[in-house]
């Protein structure tokens, strides 16, 4: 059973409990990415197994009629395998969700996953026409040349700051570095990306930016944000934009939870502030 500590930031141990819950963040206007708990396996059996979830994931959204999407880590479906396996499974479950009408998130892990990742992306962003979305990291020194690649491609692209303990050779490390460079991309998401942009961040100065850019470009954008962070935010956001919430589930809680508040001083202070209602 999870703790209600972590119950916080997790939506039950099934796909049935995580369903739930997305029906009752519809009900609030706000739609669910759903994100299955697992990642970095050395075996194939359990990435299969996860990739096969994925698919019932797919069903159980269109039978119930969910304003939902589901979002893929590279690890948890095959990648510490091997580029094949990764890209096996990801194909597999994009052409079940592409019969079903379903948006595929891409998450993006450390920096050495990056270009196998785009590569995957892009060829089933033209395959799909744009029913796959990818995320990139505001702290890696490169993403301002990986958004140039995704920016004439369909399909979605969501910025985040990263939390990942990238090296210094590759990435920014001092807020301030991360909090310009978020802006920038942000800039140049809103001046040359027609496909769509999400605004991955829990931080109200970004999301205020992300206003003021679409007041002056038009360009429309969706706010996504994560299970159990700024709850209230969420739903005053969704009486004005796209709002959607990332909210992982299953067993391998524990990982999640702790890797979240262990890998940045922000997570720490926000799952504080969760638990004490401020």
């Amino acid at each position: 059973m999870i703790p209600p500590i972590a119950n916080n930031f997790v939506a039950g141990e099934s796909p049935e409990a995580a369903l739930d819950h997305v029906e009752r963040l519809n009900a609030q206007g706000i739609k669910g990415i759903l994100n299955l708990l697992g990642e970095h396996y050395d075996e194939r059996p359990p990435a299969d197994a996860d990739a096969d979830e994925y698919l019932t994931l797919i069903d159980g959204i269109v039978e119930r009629d969910l304003d939902a999407c589901v979002s893929v880590k590279p690890s948890q479906i095959g990648l510490d395998l091997g580029d094949e396996v990764f890209v096996e499974n990801l194909d597999r479950i994009v052409a079940h969700a592409a019969e079903k009408d379903v948006f595929v998130w891409v998450d993006m892990e450390d920096y050495t996953t990056t270009d196998v990742t785009l590569d995957a992306v892009e060829r089933l962003k033209k395959e799909t026409d744009g029913l796959v979305g990818v995320c990139v990291q505001a702290n890696l020194k490169r993403t301002k040349a990986d958004l140039e690649r995704l920016a004439p491609l369909p399909g979605k692209v969501r910025l985040v700051k990263g939390a990942y303990n990238e090296p210094k050779s590759v990435s920014y490390k001092k807020k301030e570095e991360v909090d310009a460079a978020y802006k920038q991309l942000l800039e140049f998401m809103f001046q040359e990306f027609e496909g769509g942009i999400a605004v991955g961040s829990h931080d109200p100065a970004m999301i205020s930016y992300a206003k003021e850019l679409h007041d002056e470009y038009g360009t429309p954008f969706e706010v996504q944000m994560l299970m159990g962070v700024r709850e209230d935010a969420q739903v005053d956001l969704a009486d004005e934009y796209e709002m959607w919430q990332y909210l992982p589930y299953g067993d391998k809680w524990f990982s999640y939870f702790y890797r979240r508040v262990r890998e940045r001083k922000e997570n720490a202070l926000f799952a504080l502030r969760a638990v004490i209602g401020v």
